[in-house]
């Protein structure tokens, strides 16, 4: 009797164990079944949440101008200084054509007055001539070598000033004589003593003249 109550109870404690193993089996596999179930959604809940979390950074519409570095600061100085350097030049170049044009004029009107008491004997002598002796081949020789000095400096822009017959102008005559005369009005040039001559636009000698009060 004693060993057929052993067995009985031998069986009902495998039956109890096997019970309790296949009970552990089955809430395994629910829990299983429960983490896959639920690993999707919190991963697609942490997807959703990353994406709503990080926003792309927006592309600005106007960009930002960087800051001139120190290369481009650099050549803008280059620059600015070639430019006034240039002007400057210029200017240097402007300035030394003038001043070559007044130093030629000047030598020039030098030259000029040097040849005109040349001029002056010419017209001395042909006055002191008689008609005579103006048909004489010395004399037409002479007027021809005068007439080709006056006609070169015409060439050189030397023009004589009209003095007789004009009324009186400092800026071109020289008053070295006043005459009462009921011929001429006043301030009238009565007689040239001695020519005067224009180089260009400039006065080279003025002319000494006789002038009516």
């Amino acid at each position: 009797m004693a060993d057929k109550e052993k067995d009985i109870v031998n069986e009902e404690l495998e039956e109890e164990t096997a019970e309790e193993v296949l009970e552990g089996e089955v809430v395994e596999e629910e829990a299983e079944e429960t983490l896959e179930d639920a690993e999707p959604e919190k991963c697609e809940e942490e997807t959703s949440e990353t994406e709503e979390g990080e926003e792309k950074p927006k592309k600005p519409f106007f960009k930002k101008k960087d800051k001139k570095d120190k290369r481009d600061e650099q050549i803008e100085e280059l620059t600015d200084r070639v430019k006034r350097q240039m002007a400057e030049f210029d200017n240097f170049r402007k300035r030394t054509e003038r001043e070559k044009a007044a130093m030629f004029e000047v030598g020039a009107k030098s030259v000029i007055e040097k040849i005109l008491p040349v001029v002056d004997n010419f017209e001395r002598g042909m006055a002191s001539l008689s008609e005579e002796e103006l048909e004489a081949p010395f004399a037409q020789g002479m007027d021809k070598i005068y007439k080709q000095l006056i006609t070169t400096l015409e060439g050189l822009d030397v023009k004589p000033i009209e003095a007789v017959g004009k009324e009186f102008d400092p800026e071109f005559h020289n008053a070295v004589m006043h005459i009462d005369d009921d011929n001429y009005d006043a301030n009238i040039v009565v007689e040239e003593f001695q020519k005067g001559y224009m180089y260009r636009d400039s006065v080279v000698r003025h002319s000494m003249v006789k002038v009516a009060n």
